[in-house]
């Protein structure tokens, strides 16, 4: 089905031109536009008409985030790791390793935490936590074997086996794969020692200490301005304005001052979401900013870091019903691996959020009464009110949101129209607090798991900073024209971005 845009040909892009037209200050000479200027009043309609909707997308950020002062050119933060002690290997060989054949069982090779990260230390380092006297559960596509842990030699962890139905308790006869092309999974479920054992300042058994993952990000610099001359600011116009701002009159200048601000706020939006830090400080990016051999230009944004450090799912297309149901539990499941938070805020475009309707609907009820609307307050019509509407799957809460930012031709919708491939099509944010280490404290502190971070103190607040210049009003310099200045200094944080999935 073919849709037209009859709209098409509107004068809809901003422009710097400052001449009187029809599109900005009404050309009262002309005769082209029915001759403004007439003998008669024309019957005139004097409200300007908004013929593309509310066009602002602000707000998406103060739904699920929060913002807090900083006073640092960058902001760290350290991420707590898990708390239980799980890796990815190989079974080494058959047999322990050497000085502990004579016992029944087999060695494992650590490489990897669970998540990906090296385990493996170096040298006579250990990256990893298994100790002597720990039980552990081995698997591989192959078996799920138990044993304890009776040596440990930087990655070489020598497994002694409970019971594996053989005479001959190895590795192998358990049905594990041996060689470093096999690919298992260690988890320690506890430890057994025997009466009266004191492991107690022993090399093999130290106490391990939690660990974590330290991130920054680096707020950046936004302005704009708009400008009108003194003589154009005192103009008297035939049409009645009226802004996102809730300004209105028949100064034209009142119009397009709030444009200016309403545009600047949804680039500050915008830039928080879709930002990227520059891949080397020898970009012609850092040249041209001045940033060569001290920082990176740019900051990560949300998108940015998700696709870094969080999820990236491509289901839930709307093609079937059936399968975007297969793939939303794929999601949970993800989700599951990750720690389970328990309530998570959608925000997605049009299509998106028409395939979870037609998902959902598929389904008996869907769960109807069961969502705990707990990020608002346990108040269904708080959430309606705002746009959300819920639904639970699992033990999962999910509050959906159609957001204009993906589906407006002149924001990401248009993009999205361009590369198919890459589409946007929505994100996944937990609700809530995550745990995080703050070294200037020396303790873990509660923090939401996005927020945005701005530069302020007691001398200056950049948060969101407009003055005005120039000789109109009160007058500043000589300039014959008022100057209103906007600028933000900022960055977000993308804390716990595992909990975090991107729709493309």
């Amino acid at each position: 089905m073919a849709i037209s845009n009859p709209g098409g040909n509107l004068n809809s892009v901003p422009a710097p031109t400052k001449a009187a037209l029809e599109t900005n200050y009404l050309d009262l000479a002309s005769t082209a536009n029915q001759g403004w200027a007439q003998q008669y009043v024309p019957d005139l309609m004097e409200k300007e008409a908004e013929v593309f909707g509310p066009r602002t997308i602000s707000g998406f950020l103060a739904q699920v985030g929060a913002e807090e002062a900083m006073t640092a050119d960058q902001v760290v933060w350290s991420e707590q790791g898990r708390l239980h002690l799980s890796y990815k290997g190989h079974v080494d060989n058959a047999t322990q390793q050497e000085g502990n054949s004579n016992e029944e069982g087999g060695t494992f090779e650590i490489e990897t935490d669970i998540d990906g990260n090296d385990a493996s230390g170096s040298g006579t380092s250990v990256a990893h936590g298994i100790r002597v006297n720990d039980m552990v559960l081995i698997a591989d596509a192959n078996a799920t074997v138990r044993g304890l842990v009776t040596a440990v030699q930087n990655d070489l962890i020598s497994v002694a086996l409970y019971d594996a139905g053989n005479t001959t308790a190895t590795f192998a006869n358990a049905g594990l794969a041996a060689g470093s092309g096999s690919d298992a999974t260690i988890l320690v479920y506890g430890s057994e020692f025997k009466k009266g054992d004191n492991y107690n300042g022993q090399a093999s058994r130290t106490a391990n200490e939690p660990q974590f993952k330290s991130f920054q990000n680096k707020p950046i610099i936004m302005k704009d301005y708009y400008e009108v001359s003194g003589s154009d600011a005192s103009r008297i116009g035939w049409v009645e304005v009226s802004s996102e701002m809730g300004q209105s009159g028949y100064l034209w200048y009142l119009k397009a001052e709030a444009d200016t601000r309403a545009r600047f706020t949804d680039y500050i939006e915008m830039a928080m979401l879709e930002s990227v830090l520059t891949d080397a400080d020898e970009s012609k990016v850092d040249a041209f900013l001045g940033t060569d051999g001290t920082t990176l230009s740019g900051t990560e944004g949300l998108f940015a870091a998700i696709e870094s450090r969080g999820n990236v799912t491509t289901g839930v297309t709307g093609v079937n019903a059936a399968t975007d149901l297969a793939e939303f539990d794929a999601i949970l499941a993800e989700f599951d691996k990750q720690g389970a938070i328990e309530e998570y805020m959608m925000f997605v475009n049009r299509a998106t959020s028409l395939a979870v309707d037609d998902m959902l609907a598929s389904m008996n009820s869907y769960g109807a009464g069961g969502t705990s609307y707990g990020v608002f307050n346990n108040d269904e019509d708080m959430a309606l009110n705002l746009g959300f509407s819920g639904f639970r799957r699992g033990s999962y809460d999910f509050y959906k949101s159609d957001f204009r930012y993906l589906n407006d031709l002149a924001t990401r919708g248009g993009i999205n129209d361009r590369d198919t491939i890459n589409a946007i099509r929505g994100v996944m944010i937990p609700a809530g607090m995550s745990s995080v280490y703050d070294q200037t404290v020396g303790q873990s502190i509660k923090r939401p798991f996005l927020h945005v971070r701005y530069r302020a103190s007691q001398t200056d607040d950049r948060r969101m900073k407009s003055w005005v210049t120039g000789s109109v009003g009160a007058a500043t310099s000589a300039l014959d024209a008022m100057q209103l200045h906007f600028l933000s200094e900022r960055c977000l944080v993308t804390q716990g971005a595992n909990n975090f999935m991107l729709m493309k």
